[in-house]
């Protein structure tokens, strides 16, 4: 385990409307706002349609990460979130977990990471920006997963 203490800044609270493109709004407020990391610590609302890692089949490999995309309709959420820099591709890289209901199932749920989303009626959200230290998420291990890390490191003031 790696830990860092959190230097917090801005927080906000943040209402998506139908139809909005989840995570191109998210990434674009982020954008207009200058935050590069935060933690969301809540959101809940409705999706239209939402994109989720998962497979119907056995896993070839179970230690190895699914990258599958399976789609569920008309969805209650809730979820949470952190945000950090992507150094590869030099841009915001969320990592978002969703936990979803099927209105048309009897609330059949799903629980998996989150790829793409349209907001059905409304989706709210609470960001806490973190200013201090950097949040880095290069891709680490054998799988080249992308990881949370912490950059400077310890005893860095910071700017």
């Amino acid at each position: 385990m790696r830990h860092t203490e959190l230097t917090m800044g801005r927080t906000f609270a943040l209402a998506f409307d139908d139809g909005d493109d989840f995570v191109s709004e998210l990434t674009g407020f982020c954008a207009q706002m200058g935050i590069r990391q935060a933690i969301i610590p809540m959101f809940l609302g409705g999706f239209r349609r939402v994109g989720l890692v998962g497979t119907s089949g056995p896993l070839q490999d179970p230690e190895a990460p699914v990258w599958d995309e399976r789609v569920l309709h008309t969805v209650e959420a809730v979820g949470a979130a952190t945000l950090a820099w992507g150094p590869e591709s030099n841009s915001l890289a969320p990592h978002i977990h969703v936990a979803v209901g099927r209105k048309d199932l009897e609330a059949v749920g799903s629980v998996s990471h989150l790829l793409w989303a349209e907001v059905q009626f409304i989706q709210e959200m609470f960001l806490q920006e973190v200013t201090f230290p950097r949040l880095m998420r290069p891709k680490c291990g054998p799988h080249a997963v992308p990881t949370l890390s912490f950059a400077p490191t310890a005893g860095s003031e910071p700017s």
